[in-house]
């Protein structure tokens, strides 16, 4: 990654929700510009109800972002209701890279024709798509940050509410992470730093693995990657869905400690 460049991780943002969760979303996106982020990468659900006026908010919001090829993207199921924007967000095949200095970033569509249904907001991944990805981190250029981006959790988190209780109560596949999560997580070791997914809407961390080629990591939520903490305006501080966390990116990876194993354990609060 090169000298002092910085991304940040932005997931289900939710445009359209209400009128303010869209306000913290344009102070949020005023504040990315003004800390000097290189890179936003967006996890999925960028809007509420997969509406084209919702898709234009968001267009129109983080278009100083997108204009200078700084907003990486990836569908989430909620951009799949409504109207389905999900192809807008990201056109063609499932498996996608953007590269850019000192970022190779693997987008990934975790999205799936059942996410139509407010019901069946789980995801999907499948062998094809995992040797996709494969190939995408094997073309990678040493020597850069190798970060996946996908919307839903690869490994199980916890229920937000009620509803997600009893689902997980039921065995419904509605609040369920990924089938092939974690066959993704052993297939990228030593090829990834980060895997960056959204769904869940709450911040959780993990190293992963103690290889001492890679240690890779899994986050949710914002990503600062130089290390510092900046801090948004004082107003923005219940943004739509959680409170902003700015995590540390250590650097070189190998100095991370702990390892993590993903056929034992689930992602664990990570301190900030």
């Amino acid at each position: 990654m090169k000298q002092g460049a910085r991304f940040a991780h932005i997931p289900d943002l939710h445009i359209g929700r209400s009128a303010e969760s869209d306000d913290n979303a344009a102070r949020l996106c005023t504040a990315l510009v003004a800390f000097g982020i290189d890179q936003v990468i967006a996890t999925g659900d960028v809007t509420h109800r997969g509406l084209e006026c919702e898709l234009a908010t968001f267009e129109a919001m983080f278009a100083p972002l997108a204009s200078q090829g700084r907003l990486i993207v990836v569908p989430g199921n909620d951009d799949c209701l409504g109207d389905d924007i999900s192809g807008r967000l990201m056109a063609g095949t499932r498996v996608q890279v953007s590269s850019n200095p000192g970022v190779h970033c693997v987008r990934v569509n975790s999205t799936a024709p059942h996410n139509r249904s407010w019901f069946n907001g789980h995801g999907s991944l499948d062998d094809s798509d995992l040797d996709a990805i494969d190939a995408a981190l094997d073309a990678a250029p040493a020597g850069v940050l190798v970060v996946i981006a996908l919307h839903h959790h690869v490994l199980p988190m916890p229920e937000e509410h009620v509803a997600e209780r009893l689902s997980s109560w039921l065995g419904s596949a509605f609040t369920s992470e990924l089938r092939k999560g974690r066959d993704l997580l052993q297939r990228v070791r030593d090829k990834c730093d980060l895997v960056l997914h959204g769904h869940r809407h709450v911040p959780r961390g993990a190293r992963l693995f103690g290889s001492p080629a890679r240690h890779a990591r899994l986050q949710r939520w914002i990503v600062d990657g130089d290390g510092s903490r900046p801090r948004l305006p004082p107003r923005r501080r219940r943004p739509s869905p959680g409170p902003p966390l700015w995590l540390d990116v250590p650097a070189p990876w190998a100095a991370a400690a702990e390892a993590f194993d993903p056929d034992t354990q689930v992602a664990a609060p990570l301190a900030v």
